[in-house]
Order: C-alpha cells, then sequence, then structure tokens
C-alpha cells in the first residue's frame, strides 16, 4: 500500500532537467520531496501536491524524503488560462516517439523511444546486433562502485569510450544518480543506457542484453559498466536481495561474447558479518547465480587481509572464475584529482580503502584489456 499525504510546495532545493528537490509543507511540518518531470510534468512553489510519503513513514534507510505523485492544484487555479500551464501535464501530451511502457501496468507506467524498437533510428542497426566481440565488461553490484570503476578505467586510459549500464535492481531513475551527473560533468563517463524498468539514459533499452548491445553499436564502448542504480534491496537473507544480479550480468555477458570483469563487495571495516571480508553477497552470485566464468578482480593488499579473501574465495570460485590482481591506487588518484565523492554506506575512502580500490582495480583491468 502506498502511503500519501498532500502538501504545499514552498520551495524549490534545486532544479534540473529531470529532477527536482523540493522543499513541501505537509500539515504543520517541513520535510524535503523529488519529483521527476518527466512524470509529473512542471512545478511551482505553492502548487498542492500528492505526496507519496511511504518511505519516511517506514523510516527506510533510503527514506527521509517525500516523492511528488501528481499536481492536485496549481498555485495560480483560476486565473484565466493558467490551469492548463500549472496542471503537471506535459505540453505535448499523447504526442512524440515511442511506444514501449517502463513500469508497465502501473499506474505511473509512461511512454519511452526504446533504442531497439521499431520507430528508433538505431533500430536496423540493434535488429543486426548479436554479439559484444569479448568487449569487456565490468560488473558490479553496488551503484557507490561506478565512480572509483570508471576513474580505474580513465586513470589508465585517460582517452577510453567508457559507458555505464544501469539496470533495475536500485533506483529506476537515472536522475536520481549524483555518481553519474558528476563523472559526466568531468568528462569520464561517455554516455548511460537505462535498461529494463530504469529511465533517464541516453539510451532505454528493453533488457539488459539489448542495452549492453546499444553501448558497443550505439555508443561504440570500448569498456561498459554494468550495475543498478542508487540502493540496493536487501533483507539478510542468503537470496532476498538484489545484488543477485551481479551473477545475471555475467551470464549476459557471456552469452553476447563479451568479458565480464567482476568488482567483489570488499570491506574491513563492515560491523555486519555478512559483508565483512567478501560480501556474502558477491559469494551467492558468483557460486550460485553465474553459470559462466568470469574474472574476478582484486585489489593489491596487505598478506593478511590478502589470505582472508582467498580463504573465502575458494575452491568453488575459482575452479569457474579467473582470480588476478590489479592495482587501484591511480583511479582512486583520478577520483581524488576531479572532486569526485567516494562513499559508501558513510564511510569514505579513508575509512574503507578496500570497497573502493577493488572497483578501480577491476576498471583498471577492463582498460589493459583494451590495449
Amino acid at each position: 500500500m502506498i502511503n500519501r499525504a498532500t502538501g504545499i510546495i514552498t520551495g524549490i532545493v534545486s532544479a534540473e532537467e529531470h529532477l527536482l528537490e523540493l522543499q513541501v509543507a505537509v500539515g504543520d511540518k517541513t520535510a524535503r520531496a523529488y519529483a521527476f518531470p518527466q512524470m509529473t510534468g512542471s512545478v511551482r512553489c505553492g502548487d498542492k501536491v500528492l505526496l507519496n510519503t511511504t518511505a519516511v513513514d517506514l523510516a527506510l534507510g533510503s527514506g527521509g524524503y517525500h516523492f511528488v505523485m501528481a499536481v492536485l492544484q496549481g498555485a495560480d487555479w483560476g486565473k484565466t488560462g493558467s490551469q492548463e500551464k500549472n496542471s503537471g501535464t506535459p505540453p505535448e501530451k499523447g504526442k512524440g516517439p515511442g511506444h514501449i511502457m517502463k513500469m508497465r501496468y502501473t499506474p505511473y507506467q509512461f511512454r519511452v523511444l526504446a533504442v531497439e524498437e521499431e520507430n528508433s533510428p538505431w533500430h536496423a542497426q540493434m535488429k543486426k546486433a548479436e554479439s559484444l566481440a569479448g568487449t569487456p565488461v565490468v560488473a558490479g553490484s553496488l551503484h557507490s562502485m561506478l565512480a572509483p570503476c570508471v576513474c580505474g578505467i580513465k586513470g589508465y586510459a585517460p582517452q577510453l569510450k567508457a559507458v555505464y549500464v544501469m539496470t533495475d535492481g536500485g533506483a529506476l531513475p537515472l536522475a536520481f544518480s549524483r555518481a553519474v551527473k558528476a563523472l559526466r560533468k568531468e568528462g569520464l563517463l561517455s554516455g548511460v543506457v537505462t535498461a529494463g524498468h530504469a529511465f533517464g539514459g541516453d539510451y532505454e533499452a528493453v533488457n539488459l542484453y539489448s542495452g549492453l548491445l546499444a553501448a558497443k553499436e550505439v555508443f561504440q564502448a570500448k569498456v561498459i559498466v554494468v550495475m543498478m542504480g542508487p540502493g540496493i534491496v536487501g533483507t539478510g537473507t542468503a537470496w532476498g536481495h538484489t545484488g543477485l544480479e551481479l551473477g545475471q550480468i555475467i551470464n549476459s555477458v557471456f552469452s553476447l561474447g563479451g568479458e565480464c570483469l567482476v568488482i567483489p563487495r570488499l570491506s574491513f571495516a563492515e560491523r555486519r558479518e555478512r559483508h565483512n571480508g567478501v560480501s556474502h553477497h558477491t559469494l551467492k552470485a558468483l557460486r550460485n547465480v553465474a553459470l559462466a566464468p568470469s574474472t574476478v578482480v582484486l585489489p593489491e593488499m596487505p598478506e593478511e587481509q590478502k589470505k582472508r579473501i582467498l580463504r573465502a574465495l575458494g575452491p568453488e570460485d575459482s575452479d569457474r572464475h579467473q582470480l588476478i590482481w590489479e592495482r587501484g591506487e591511480a583511479g582512486i588518484a583520478t577520483a581524488q584529482e576531479r572532486g569526485l565523492s567516494l562513499s559508501y554506506m558513510g564511510r569514505g575512502y579513508q575509512e574503507d580503502p578496500y570497497f573502493f580500490l577493488a572497483a578501480a582495480a577491476a576498471g583498471q583491468a577492463a582498460a589493459k584489456k583494451v590495449h
């Protein structure tokens, strides 16, 4: 069930093309809210809006803010000619390209032009696309791996074209990613494909397979990075988390003839035992979901930590997946030089270095494959 409340927009904190951060009055309280103009149309101060308050009411880790579901009444409704302008209805209602629906069969389904569909200028090329032809694909399980991974690629080969394919395992709107904005601003990311029900990329794809092929065929990517958007769903159980998609990514890359390099989720600062050392998310995906081989990239580390990691990645992992060691410091240096934020579960690089070094090392290993 969706928890709802009405509120009044009292301030616009930040405004981007696809994401608005708002201040709203809900009863006698003031709260933060986000709106996605692609779904709500334009909003302004004084508008009465319908809010999804579920995450805040449940005090979820991803909570702390509401989401605007619809504009109920514009600030200046009742004035001549103002209703349509402030209704939150896009001006080209019912028009525009594309007929593929995302968030299908929900009250929030909306149309996109998928890169594969008949009306797409890339349809003919995508119709012929069958293989990644050995393209290196870096697979991760958390969005916080994206920035250090891309910096690992660019730290080794600054001119290499890197493209991000965002799955729908976490946040669905690409606009919610601060990492993508920062990487784009610094010219480190050549493009984004949003696959499945994720949306907002340079190109939309129906699924991960066509998303990978679009990254190669449309963007001509030399290295592809695949992982979910911000956030992850977990339950503390072996199978109940969206991080299992890591194994599905490995299978998809193998099916398409690419070379998959895996970023393991590492931490020596994590208090939860299941995520300390090598996370159970990584182990479950490698052992029980991945049916194809991959290369697991581990960052260089002191001998004591190295032995612990190798004990966790036992024979059943090394028989199927190749383990290689790579240095990630160049990627971290690139991120720091560009002023990019490195953060994971509230911890930065100094508090939990091997989490970030693993992502940077995998990016560097992928760049070396190209060169």
